[in-house]
């Protein structure tokens, strides 16, 4: 890998409570999606914990195929947990789908029908795994639809650009099991817009310092 190769743009882009949870709340699932319309994302990178919540749904879902003007997604499984590869292919949302490995990830079965990146020792390195992104598949954009292991991962790496927290004008309290930074280290934000929204909602872009 070129050392000059460069990192494309990544966005965090979240539906919290106002105590910055992820779980324990109905969030505005249309308002959100509308909202990440605002980067005309290259891939979509999401973790397998995300992508395993969804498999059941993916069993039953009406699959009409890849989205040829769709962007790429890219599934952090490290553990080699995701099973589903052919259905995510066919789900219409994206143009294909990368399963991200590392090299102690578990054996695959041979003629898997999803393509593989495979990068780092004990776990996915991202910042390699982006950078590869970029220059072979020409992504300039990612936008993070996860939840806080990998966002606190990416953060911890420094490699987000950009936070967006669509905060619901709601406490989840007790109800909260995950919250968006999962475990990133204390960092500053400075921020770069802040919108109010029609049902309370506020909308909120920050870059990290």
């Amino acid at each position: 890998m070129p050392s000059g190769t460069q990192r494309p743009y990544v966005v965090a882009h979240v539906a919290v409570s106002a105590d910055g949870a992820t779980t324990g709340f109905q969030p505005d699932v249309a308002r959100f999606y509308q909202l990440a319309q605002t980067w005309k994302e290259d891939l979509t990178l999401t973790g397998a914990d995300t992508i395993l919540a969804q498999e059941p749904a993916l069993a039953t879902a009406e699959l009409p195929g890849p989205a040829p003007d769709g962007p790429l997604l890219a599934v952090v499984d490290g553990r080699g947990r995701v099973g589903r590869w052919e259905a995510l292919s066919r789900a219409g949302h994206w143009s294909g789908v990368v399963a991200l490995h590392c090299r102690d990830t578990p054996p695959r079965p041979p003629g898997r029908p999803v393509r593989e990146l495979v990068t780092g020792a004990g776990r996915v390195d991202l910042d390699d795994a982006l950078r590869t992104l970029g220059r072979d598949d020409g992504v300039g954009v990612v936008r993070v639809d996860s939840g806080g292991a990998l966002i606190g991962a990416l953060l911890g790496a420094g490699l987000v650009d950009e936070i967006s927290l669509l905060v619901h004008p709601c406490l989840a309290g007790e109800r909260a099991t995950r919250h968006w930074y999962g475990a990133a280290p204390a960092a500053g934000l400075a921020l770069v817009a802040a919108q109010s929204l029609p049902g309370e909602l506020v909308w909120l872009r920050y870059h990290p310092r």
